[in-house]
């Protein structure tokens, strides 16, 4: 005979494998939905390793030498990706002071409200070791900084802050220490995010295959008559079957491509509709940023035109670029292209810089952009995106994300072919 224990764990079983099942069904039945291309889709999020606790401590010994080399007592940092990148923690930001200082010498320590604290040693990569600086609602957290600075001995000096911190912060850390020079610490941060580790171009490789495989599974779904929201959607839940989270954020059709960051006109494809996609996804916190353009059709022969053109300049800017050139020489790649092709000079028709840096940011340092005399290095990581843009026409684009080697540069994705055959390799 079952006893009542008996009989409650086995009712608890069932109920459990009840409720499995009916998870189960209810995956299959929103699989069931999709269109055949996405849901054919595989999760690759296995492929992708965080990183790691002690990559995060080499980072703030690198920090380190730079703070020496700029002359620099310390570097404050507050919430944003530059704190992710050396503390592992991601906070959002408020009007109560979370920051993490890194000194020259001696370990880093935390500024922290008191109520926060067991969250941020969760995150911190020192954990529950770290040096956490706790304040009351009551109370300054700039004289916890500044004590903070004393502490590691720090009572005058030069202090580089990250460019994101609010002025509001500056000025009451300012104030609490009058003795210090707050100077800009964008050489720490940005000598140091700009050359990414064999780890982090591998997550960005992974970030822009996912895109490009959620970006190709889109346009087999797409249907005439779709919105530029519908297609947007069904690229995140492209996005959502191969493992992470992202979309084609702008979807632009027709006369709206020629807008390069999109309208706010409600747009439907058609017939031969031209349509650009421009997204990416995180894969660990690294962002890819793809676009291809294509026609769900016959392309008019201007179009085909114009996609060559722009296709050549993107395979020019990729031949001119390598260590020791610099940023603004590769725009002008570039657009030496499109200005030979009848579509210049200068921002005529390609309004925009030839690419930026990607990394935790979707734009990040360093810009290749006219002026910029930055020196390319192996490790930088950027996107190449010429475009064409004919108001009351269309526009081109085409955009993906490479890598500088240690002779010239890498695609992460294949090049576009054609308009009517977008994801082919070129």
């Amino acid at each position: 005979m079952l006893t009542r224990r008996q009989l409650l764990a086995n009712a608890t079983l069932a109920s459990g494998a009840a409720l499995a099942l009916g998870r189960a069904a209810d995956a299959d039945a929103a699989t069931s939905r999709l269109p055949p291309a996405i849901a054919a889709l595989r999760s690759r999020h296995a492929e992708a390793a965080p990183i790691s606790a002690d990559e995060h401590r080499a980072r703030m010994e690198h920090a380190r030498q730079l703070l020496t080399e700029r002359g620099l007592d310390a570097l404050v940092l507050a919430e944003g990706t530059s704190l992710t990148y050396f503390t592992g923690a991601s906070w959002w930001g408020s009007e109560r002071l979370f920051a993490a200082v890194i000194p020259v010498r001696g370990q880093p320590f935390y500024v922290c409200p008191a109520f926060e604290e067991g969250r941020a040693r969760e995150q911190l990569t020192d954990g529950e070791h770290a040096d956490v600086r706790i304040w009351q609602e009551d109370e300054s957290p700039y004289q916890r900084l500044a004590q903070g600075l004393q502490d590691r001995g720090i009572a005058a000096g030069r202090v580089g802050l990250e460019e994101n911190v609010r002025f509001v912060f500056a000025d009451g850390i300012a104030a609490a220490a009058p003795q210090l020079k707050l100077v800009s610490g964008t050489a720490v941060t940005a000598g140091c995010r700009m050359i990414k580790s064999a780890h982090e171009i591998a997550l960005m490789r992974l970030a822009s295959q996912v895109t490009l495989a959620a970006y190709e599974a889109t346009y087999r779904s797409i249907r005439v008559g779709m919105t530029q929201y519908e297609v947007s959607e069904l690229s995140r839940q492209a996005h959502d079957r191969l493992g992470f989270t992202g979309a084609a954020d702008l979807v632009l059709i027709d006369a709206s491509s020629a807008f390069p960051h999109g309208s706010v006109k409600p747009q439907h494809i058609a017939e031969n509709s031209l349509v650009l996609f421009d997204g990416g996804c995180d894969v660990h916190g690294y962002k890819s940023d793809l676009t291809r353009t294509f026609v769900l059709g016959k392309p008019s022969a201007r179009m085909k035109s114009v996609f060559e053109v722009v296709q050549r300049a993107q395979r020019a800017a990729l031949e001119a670029a390598r260590p020791g050139v610099e940023c603004s020489a590769i725009d002008a790649a570039a657009r030496a292209v499109v200005t030979a092709a009848g579509h210049g000079p200068d921002y005529r028709t390609f309004t925009h810089r030839l690419g930026h840096g990607m990394g935790m940011d979707g734009h990040e340092w360093p810009y290749l952009v006219r002026g910029n005399a930055t020196l390319l290095a192996a490790g930088m990581t950027t996107s190449n995106e010429p475009g064409i843009y004919l108001r009351g026409e269309f526009g081109v684009r085409l955009e993906d994300d490479m890598h500088i080697t240690s002779d010239g540069a890498e695609l992460f994705t294949h090049r576009s072919r054609s308009l009517e055959e977008p994801f082919a390799p070129a």
